[in-house]
């Protein structure tokens, strides 16, 4: 009994049985127990966060999705108003010159027909003129007075 071997084998018995009598397995497995479910907890956590993560992943790729129909809604749009806003543009602009055409045409047909009148009068008054000195010519001496006690008598005749 006297080896070395022996006393510490006989010291390790005793530190584990003062260790059992202390409570000390009990206590590392409640530790452990409660390690366990606070590393449990946390996971469980984890997954939770990861879902509700996945979840709002989803969702922002859903409002996004939407957002870019949207956008395109709008382009779309605003094209189809730009077009109809340049057709409108070119009918309106269109008219306009048909409308000024037409009363630059009515403005020539007024001017050559006034033109005309202006033309018709002054050849009717060169005739006038030319009548007048023909007349006047001829109707010197004899014819001249006999012309003019024609037409006193019919003023007097009309007068009367």
């Amino acid at each position: 009994m006297g080896s070395a071997e022996f006393w510490v084998l006989v010291a390790f018995v005793i530190f584990i049985g003062i260790v059992v009598y202390l409570g000390v397995p009990g206590k590392v497995t409640a530790a452990l127990d409660r390690r366990a479910a606070k590393i449990k907890a946390e996971l469980d956590e984890a997954r939770a966060l990861r879902e509700e993560a996945s979840r709002l992943l989803a969702e922002y790729a859903r409002k996004r999705d939407q957002a870019d129909r949207e956008a395109e809604e709008i382009v779309a749009s605003a094209r189809a108003d730009a077009e109809r806003l340049a057709a409108d543009a070119k009918a309106k602009v269109e008219e306009f010159v048909a409308r000024r055409t037409k009363q630059a045409e009515q403005k020539i047909a007024m001017a050559e027909a006034q033109a005309v009148t202006e033309v018709r009068s002054a050849a009717a008054d060169a005739a006038v003129s030319a009548a007048a000195e023909v007349l006047t010519s001829q109707a010197r001496g004899p014819l001249g007075d006999k012309l003019f006690d024609n037409g006193l008598s019919e003023l007097r005749a009309k007068l009367n």
